[in-house]
Formats: C-alpha cells, structure tokens, sequence
C-alpha cells in the first residue's frame, strides 16, 4: 500500500464516517465516501475535497458503481470502510419482519456487494478493509434482536474476508464502538430521555445516564474512533489481520454483576437502548 492511499467509506455523510472521510483527507488520502443522502456528502465535499457517490450500495450496481467511481477518478482502490448502518429494535418475537430485512440488507447485504466489487482491486494493491460493527455484535440488550444479529453477522463477514484473502495481501478487521455522539445515538438517546423521564435533560441527560456506568464514565466521539479506522488502515497495523477492536469506553470490559456495588440499578420496565 502506498503511503497516499484511496479509500472508499460508506455512510460517509455524518457521524463516524465523516470523522473518517476528514482523517484521511488531513493525512493526504484520496477519499470516495458514499451514502443514500446526498446533501450531507455534499457538504462534505466541499468542504474537505472528498468525492460524493450518492448511492445505495445495498444494489449490487450501485457497489459496483461506487468501486468504479475510485477508480476513474483515482486508477486504485487500497482500503474499503464499511460503516453504513441502521438500527431497528424488537424481540425475536415481536420485532417487524419488514425491519428485519431492512437491517440485514444494509448493514450485511450491502457489506457483502462491496466486498464482492472491491476485492479484485484490493487484491491489487494489497489493501485493507475495516468494518464498523458495534459493541451489540459482542454483546446484546433487549429488544436489539435485529441490529446486534446483523452486527454479529458483519463482523464474520469481515472475518471471512481475512482468513480467505490474508495471504494473498488483503487485511480486514472490525471496529466495535458503543455509544458514540451520532446522529443515530442522538435519536436514540432523545427518546431514551422521553421515555425515562432525565428530567428535561434530553439526549445529554441521557448519554450521561447511558454511560455514567463505563470506566470512561462518557460516550466517544466520531473522531476517536476514526482515529481508530485509520490506524487499522494504515501499514502501522501491517500485522493486524481478523481482530475485533473494541473502542467502548471500557463497556465490554465490565462484568455486569458487580455494577450493584458502584451504582443503583432499578430495572426501567424492559425497554431496552436500541441499536448504537
């Protein structure tokens, strides 16, 4: 891999990819960032210089469109992030099928079309892929049956990718987050402090209640896991090949069976947080 890379991110109009897209533009990257809205990727462009592909990379000419799109623009493809993503809620037996097939077509479907588009090039260049998965691939929450399954799902998929394709140059790994201040998380929170009464507090209040519990006592930034990302990107993490990076906080490090001796925990009724 060159040390002026070209890279594709998905879901690259706010939030983590944004961060991400912004990170490899200051260290001198070609970046194509992607998503199904176009007026943030917009912005996006002019601001940093990226290139905009609106598109939908869950059809597979759309995947393969947005790999031609690097390469006309930029003749190379050498790393692939994939953090496109939504979140839907429900338990195994109430949860909508319809929701169901939404999440699986976005967060794994379409991982899986761009993989299957990139991977020639990548193999080209020797290049790398990260996948942004989520804390709920690791470990799971009420009513979170589609989201954490399909986070799940990806993580293997990008595992996949670096056992079958490792020797042949290509890396892949996974980054986990937990809560992150997103436009996703926002929503989240916004209800979660309507439906826990914080007290007027809105999505502070309750990013605060979500994480007072975490070593880190605070949610992350997009910035700090992108920072992330593109480590894993880059030859500095040559060797690293397959792993599960947790950036969470210190989330997956608790065991929830002490939490009673720190804090005062009363069930809320069962709603649990949806996707991060």
């Amino acid at each position: 891999m060159t040390d002026k890379r070209v890279v594709v991110v998905t879901g690259g109009g706010t939030g983590i990819g944004e961060a991400t897209a912004r990170l490899l533009m200051e260290g001198g990257h070609q970046v194509v960032v992607a998503g199904r809205r176009a007026e943030p990727l917009r912005r996006l462009e002019r601001e940093t210089g990226v290139l905009a592909h609106p598109s939908d990379v869950g059809d597979p000419e759309a995947a393969e469109g947005l790999v031609e799109a690097a390469l006309t623009a930029y003749g190379r493809l050498d790393g692939l992030v994939l953090n496109a993503g939504i979140g839907r809620g429900g338990a195994v037996g109430d949860l909508s099928l319809q929701d169901w097939e939404d999440v699986m077509r976005t967060n794994v479907t379409g991982p899986l079309l761009l993989l299957r588009a990139a991977i020639p090039h990548l193999l080209e260049s020797r290049g790398s892929v990260v996948a942004v998965a989520s804390v709920s691939a690791l470990r799971n929450a009420t009513g979170n049956a589609p989201y954490a399954t399909s986070k799940a799902a990806l993580l293997q998929l990008c595992r996949s990718v670096a056992v079958d394709y490792g020797r042949q140059g290509v890396r892949a790994n996974i980054v986990c987050p937990g809560w992150v201040r997103t436009e996703m998380a926002d929503r989240r929170m916004t209800r979660f402090a309507e439906e826990a009464d914080l007290g007027g507090g809105g999505a502070e209040a309750a990013y605060a209640e979500a994480t007072g519990v975490l070593p880190l006592g605070r949610p992350g930034e997009p910035r700090e896991i992108a920072e992330v990302i593109g480590w894993l990107l880059s030859p500095a993490a040559s060797y690293v090949n397959g792993a599960v990076l947790t950036a969470d906080g210190g989330a997956t490090a608790l065991d929830p069976g002490t939490l009673a001796f720190d804090f005062h925990i009363t069930p809320r009724g069962g709603a649990g947080p949806d996707p991060r």
